[in-house]
C-alpha cells in the first residue's frame, strides 16, 4: 500500500476536494489528475473507465491485484479504514459510527442541493461557473474562441440539469432558506467543538467540507452569504483543506451521549429537510413514478424522482439493522425529536 494513489478529479468537484483531502489528514500516498477525466481516462492502457464517469475517480487494486477505477466516495473511504490503520475517520462506538453515516450522507446529497443550485440558479452564479469550469476542467490557456463555445455547452449542460437537486422556481426559496440555517448551525456548533464529533474529523465533516469548498470558495452568492453570517465556518472551511499535521494522539472523539445540543440541533435540519425528500423520493421510485411531491418545512417540494438517493435510504436502513439492540436503543435515543427517527422505521 506504499503505491501513490492516483485520483482524478476537477477542482471544481466537492467530491474532489472531500477526497483529497481526507487523502492528506491519513497520510495516503496520492497524486492527482485534475480536468479532463474522461479523457485521461482513455487514455489509460488497460482500465476499463466507470460507467458513468463520476468526481473522482481514483485507481485502486480489485481482489486479483488489478488496478481498477473506482468511484463513491463514501464505500471507498470505507474500505481505506480497513486498509490503513493510522488515522481513521469512523468512530469505534456504532452508535456514533451511526450518526457520522447520517451526516455524511447528509454532506454528500442534501448539502450538495445547496452547491447545485446557488451554481446555476442565479445568472451571476452561471456566467461565473459556466467560464471558469472549461478552463480549469480542460486547460487555462484555451483560446477565447473556444472558450466561448466550452462556455455556451457547459451553461445549457448544467443550467439543464437542475431538476436532478430539485431546484426550481418552487423549491428555490426551501433551498435559501435551508442553507441559511445550516450555515448559523454549523457556525453555532463550531463554537464548542472543532468538528461534528469533537477534537477528531470524521468522513462526515470531510463530507460537509467538500461541498463548502464550493459554496464559500467558488460561488459568488453562496459565498457572500457565509462571509455576511458565519466566519467561524469560513475558517473551519480553510482549515479543513489540510489536516494532515492534526495531532490524532491527543484528540478524541465526543460520546453520543455527550454531544453537545448543536449537533442535535445539526440533525434537526436533516430531519426538517432532507429526510421527508429522502422518504417521498424512495417511494416514487418503488412505485416507478418519474417525478415525486412533499410538504417540506410548510411548502410544496417537486422534482424528478432520482434512483441514487433511494439507495442512500436503503443504506441507511441496513446500517442501522446491523447495530445492536442496544446502539439501535442509544440512536433513537439521541434523534428522538429531530425527524430523522422517521428513517428508522
Amino acid at each position: 500500500m506504499n503505491k501513490k494513489i492516483k485520483v482524478f478529479g476537477a477542482p471544481a468537484s466537492p467530491y474532489t476536494q472531500k477526497m483529497v483531502s481526507i487523502l492528506r489528514y491519513r497520510h495516503i500516498a496520492y497524486e492527482v489528475f485534475m480536468g479532463d477525466v474522461p479523457g485521461r481516462l482513455s487514455r489509460l492502457e488497460g482500465i476499463e473507465p466507470p460507467k458513468p464517469i463520476l468526481l473522482p475517480t481514483l485507481l485502486l487494486e480489485d481482489e486479483s491485484g488489478k488496478l481498477k477505477a473506482t468511484t463513491d466516495t463514501t464505500p471507498i473511504i470505507r474500505r481505506f479504514e480497513s486498509e490503513y490503520p493510522n488515522r481513521k475517520l469512523l468512530p469505534e462506538d456504532p452508535a456514533l459510527s451511526f450518526i457520522n453515516y447520517l451526516l455524511e450522507d447528509f454532506g454528500d446529497e442534501w448539502v450538495t442541493k445547496y452547491m447545485f443550485h446557488y451554481r446555476w440558479y442565479f445568472d451571476e452564479d452561471a456566467d461565473n461557473a459556466s467560464t471558469v469550469l472549461p478552463l480549469s476542467d480542460l486547460a487555462v490557456n484555451m483560446p477565447d474562441e473556444i472558450l466561448k463555445d466550452a462556455k455556451k455547452y457547459v451553461h445549457d449542460r448544467q443550467t439543464g440539469r437542475l431538476w436532478v437537486v430539485g431546484s426550481n422556481d418552487t423549491t428555490a426559496d426551501l433551498i435559501d432558506s435551508s442553507y441559511k440555517r445550516f450555515l448559523k448551525l454549523m457556525d453555532d456548533h463550531l463554537s464548542i467543538s472543532k468538528f461534528l464529533f469533537g477534537e477528531k474529523p470524521s468522513s462526515a465533516d470531510f463530507a460537509i467540507y467538500g461541498q463548502l469548498t464550493q459554496l464559500i470558495g467558488f460561488d459568488p452568492t453562496s459565498r457572500k452569504i457565509a462571509y455576511d453570517t458565519a466566519l467561524r465556518l469560513v475558517s473551519w472551511q480553510d482549515v479543513m483543506a489540510d489536516l494532515s499535521g492534526h495531532d490524532v494522539e491527543n484528540s478524541n472523539w465526543t460520546p453520543l451521549e455527550e454531544s453537545p445540543t448543536s449537533l442535535k440541533e445539526i440533525m434537526k435540519e436533516f430531519g426538517r429537510m432532507y429526510v421527508p425528500a429522502l422518504i417521498a423520493n424512495a417511494d416514487a421510485i418503488m412505485k416507478g413514478e418519474e417525478t415525486w411531491e412533499a410538504e417540506i418545512d410548510g411548502s410544496l417540494w417537486t422534482q424528478k424522482a432520482f434512483p441514487y438517493q433511494a439507495k442512500c435510504l436503503k443504506w441507511i436502513k441496513e446500517e442501522f439493522e446491523a447495530l445492536s439492540e442496544n446502539d439501535q436503543s442509544r440512536v433513537k435515543t439521541f434523534l428522538d425529536g429531530t425527524g430523522c427517527e422517521k428513517l428508522l422505521g
